[in-house]
């Protein structure tokens, strides 16, 4: 088992967990395509910064960690990537321990719009996540990472301006959200998930996405005083078994 690649997988998730709960502070005090234009990620984060204002932290959260499964099937469909039954039997294990986590929340009823922005977020993200396989094969990924940056950053500025009566209230909250957002989910989580997508490739690199839903409820029960259930301790369980026997697979090169 590749340790740098755990630590790096597990410090992303941490990261990127944290992104939905600063987003949601965020947007109590920012209109948040405006928000968005000095962060990044024009679809995946644009998206779920407008649907955090109808949803909770920890439901965009959970929605997000799905991404591995998505991630795998395109790059099966794309790239003819080879997934052994091992690495398929993990990501069954890891989405079985999202399930355990996602049940009661969506028991408790939920905004649809909000819900269906979540789930464009996380194809936006996939789709990115595929581009860059062939676009960090030059070596130069913060180059790439920069100038993804800025054409979001671009394109969000346009979206505000055409969408939105911007408004911002100066608080605390804002200013450290905002800055913690740009600093660590934008720019270090950034840097850290195409990183590890180069070095293990796309689906090894995924199913550390599915550590998302735990990471991010907790952080949103701490921060927000969002629910954190028994539940949510069985279904991080499940995911480490899951994200353990994806690790352990033996994954051959991509047929094309």
């Amino acid at each position: 088992m590749d340790i740098r690649a755990l630590i790096m997988g597990i410090s992303f998730a941490l990261i990127w967990a944290s992104a939905f709960t600063s987003a949601r502070i965020i947007v109590m005090d920012a209109s948040p395509m405006a928000a968005l234009v000095i962060c990044q990620n024009a679809l995946y984060l644009g998206l779920n910064f407008v649907a955090m204002q109808t949803v909770e932290a920890s439901l965009a959260t959970i929605v997000a960690s799905t991404m591995p499964l998505v991630a795998a099937f395109s790059g099966w469909l794309v790239f003819r990537d080879h997934l052994s039954g091992q690495a398929i039997a993990g990501l069954v294990v890891g989405l079985i321990g999202v399930v355990v986590i996602m049940g009661a929340r969506l028991s408790q009823g939920v905004d649809l719009y909000g819900l269906t922005l979540c789930v464009l977020s996380v194809l936006a993200l996939t789709i990115a996540t595929l581009s860059m396989r062939g676009a960090s094969g030059g070596g130069n990924l913060m180059m790439v990472v920069g100038l993804q940056m800025l054409v979001g950053a671009a394109v969000l500025a346009v979206v505000a301006a055409l969408t939105e009566t911007i408004h911002v209230t100066l608080t605390r909250n804002l200013v450290l959200s905002m800055s913690y957002t740009i600093l660590g989910p934008g720019l270090l989580a950034t840097w850290l998930w195409f990183a590890l997508v180069a070095r293990i490739g796309t689906m090894r690199a995924s199913v550390y996405h599915f550590l998302t839903p735990f990471f991010g409820v907790a952080i949103a029960a701490i921060l927000l005083g969002e629910d954190l259930t028994l539940l949510d301790i069985a279904g991080v369980a499940t995911i480490t078994i899951g994200i353990v026997t994806v690790q352990r697979a033996q994954q051959k090169p991509s047929g094309g």
